[in-house]
C-alpha cells in the first residue's frame, strides 16, 4: 500500500462512498465435509479474487468476516466509484465460475458468488483495541450493502438505486432487472436492482 493510502486510511472521516459485499454460497456445506487445510486454501483462492477485481479498480478491501469480503471505492468522484465497483463485481461474478467448475469436479460440491453493492455516507477510520486498531466503515451504507448481498441469489450482484444513478450520472447504461424494494424501518423503501449469470444457481 503506498504511503499516500496509508496516510488516507489513518484519516478519520465521514465521507460517501460505494461499499461492495462480496458472499461465498455453499460454503459451509464444503467447511464441512473437506479437511481445514482445504477449507482454508479454497476460501483464500475466492478471497485472492475478489482482492483483485477491487484492488484493479481502484477499490481497497475493507474485512473478512466469515466467507464475507467487504471492500469500498471513495476516490471522492462517486460516478467513477460506481462504475468501478460494479466493473469489479462483473469481474468477479464471471471469473468465479471458473473456480466453481474446479471444485465441483474435485470435490462434487457446488459454489457461488452473491454480492451487494450500495452508495451512501459512512464513517472511515481506526478502531478496535489498543494496540489491534484496524481501519472500518461504519453506517447506513454499510448495513444496506450487506442487506443487499443477503438479498442477492446465488450467481447475482445486486445494486441500489443510488448506485444506479451514479451511473447514468456518467452515461453508463448497465442492463439489470429491476427487483421488488428493500424495506426498511423508519425510512422510505429502497428501490434494487439485480445482474444474475444465464445459469441460475439456486441452493435453498
Amino acid at each position: 500500500m503506498s504511503a499516500l493510502r496509508k496516510r488516507e486510511r489513518v484519516a478519520t472521516e465521514r465521507r460517501e462512498a460505494v461499499i461492495l459485499f462480496a458472499e461465498l454460497r455453499n460454503f459451509t456445506r464444503m467447511s464441512e465435509m473437506l479437511e481445514p487445510q482445504k477449507v482454508l486454501a479454497l476460501a483464500s483462492e475466492f478471497f485472492a479474487l475478489v482482492a483483485s477485481a477491487v484492488e484493479d479498480q481502484g477499490g481497497e478491501l475493507l474485512a473478512v468476516h466469515n466467507d464475507e469480503q467487504m471492500a469500498m471505492f471513495r476516490s471522492g468522484d462517486l460516478a467513477k466509484d460506481a462504475q468501478q465497483a460494479v466493473t469489479a463485481a462483473q469481474r468477479v461474478q464471471r471469473e468465479f465460475g471458473s473456480l466453481a467448475e474446479t471444485w465441483e469436479q474435485e470435490y462434487g460440491l457446488r459454489a457461488a458468488v452473491a454480492m451487494g453493492l450500495h452508495l451512501g455516507e459512512a464513517v472511515f477510520g481506526m478502531a478496535g483495541p489498543a494496540g489491534a486498531e484496524q481501519f472500518v466503515a461504519f453506517g447506513d451504507c454499510v448495513s444496506i450493502a450487506e442487506r443487499l448481498v443477503h438479498r442477492a441469489r446465488a450467481g447475482e450482484f445486486v445494486f441500489s438505486q443510488a448506485v444506479m444513478d451514479a451511473l447514468s450520472a456518467a452515461g453508463t447504461e448497465l442492463e439489470a432487472s429491476e427487483l421488488p424494494a428493500i424495506e426498511l424501518a423508519r425510512r422510505e423503501p429502497i428501490e434494487i436492482y439485480g445482474v444474475l449469470l444465464d445459469t441460475r444457481l439456486d441452493f435453498t
